[in-house]
């Protein structure tokens, strides 16, 4: 994977007049760590757009575009680890429009870089992760895949929008149901129907109950990203997540991308040792800001 390298040239402010073929080149030099970014400005590259608009913050050296920061529902910086003028042009801009995003993610020192700058006037935040494995493979796994794991079906979301908000919940802290629920529901339903969801349903006591899920989350410049990895917790310690993990992998290789990544705190030995079975090997460190 390439790695940044902090351009020399004249600054210039921020700018929302982005070229997304240009945004598109940036995200290309990590492709992992930048796979957040890329998959936005493909889908609006997708839909006939050429320009983007404030939904990405452009830094400019000599006319070019040396750095940029998706500014969504998540602020998503690409640059490099070491560009200080265009964090600081990040940050900037953040402050002067206030808090709109839940959480910064991507690249550990650009996220926390960011942070620095923003925490004396946004925080504090609700919990920072710091260390959080970067993790790649481009290759099917040893580890024979469950035969089980398939495409989520969409009359299946019922029966899966459950799973999927316990493991917000064990892994956020709080409901995506609070506030907007609707907007969570439809987010799940979208990637069953974009064929991003993998599921293993068992017949449980009460009926279907999902034993086994991930879900791409994003897809952009040659790389899909897992999240949402959950386990039904009494079946967990069996080797469900290995054997499931192999078989997103074996899904998805080809099919949707020639990389899978995922990212995983650094202090989950037990995810991180199930990963490495599967065939992942770590690239980098992401971090996230939560709010």
């Amino acid at each position: 994977m390439g790695r940044w390298r902090a351009e020399v040239g004249t600054a210039r402010s921020v700018t929302t007049d982005v070229d997304l073929r240009d945004a598109a080149r940036l995200c290309a030099i990590d492709p992992v760590a930048s796979v957040l970014a890329a998959a936005r400005i493909e889908s609006s590259l997708a839909s006939g757009a050429v320009r983007a608009g404030s939904t990405i913050w452009g830094y400019e050296r000599d006319g070019q575009l040396g750095a940029l920061c998706w500014a969504g529902a998540n602020l998503v910086p690409v640059c490099a680890p070491d560009d200080d003028a265009a964090l600081d042009a990040f940050a900037e801009t953040a402050l002067r429009q206030g808090r709109r995003c839940s959480s910064i993610v991507g690249g550990a020192e650009q996220v926390l870089g960011l942070w620095e700058r923003l925490e004396p006037s946004w925080g504090p935040a609700r919990d920072v992760r710091p260390d959080q494995h970067s993790l790649m493979t481009d290759r099917l796994s040893a580890v024979s895949p469950d035969p089980a794991v398939r495409l989520a079906e969409p009359a299946e979301l019922g029966v899966i929008l459950p799973a999927c908000v316990q493991m917000f919940v064990e892994e956020v802290g709080y409901s995506p149901l609070q506030g907007a629920p609707g907007a969570y529901e439809a987010r799940v339903k979208t990637l069953i129907g974009e064929r991003r969801s993998f599921v293993r349903i068992d017949r449980g006591a009460s009926g279907p109950e999902v034993v086994f899920k991930a879900e791409l989350g994003a897809v952009g410049a040659g790389v899909a990203q897992v999240q949402g990895v959950w386990v039904e917790p009494g079946r967990r310690g069996r080797g469900l997540s290995v054997q499931g993990m192999a078989a997103v992998v074996a899904l998805t290789l080809g099919t949707v991308a020639p990389v899978v990544s995922l990212y995983v705190n650094g202090y989950n030995t037990r995810a991180l040792a199930a990963y490495a079975r599967v065939g992942f090997r770590r690239v980098g460190t992401y971090a996230t800001v939560l709010f």
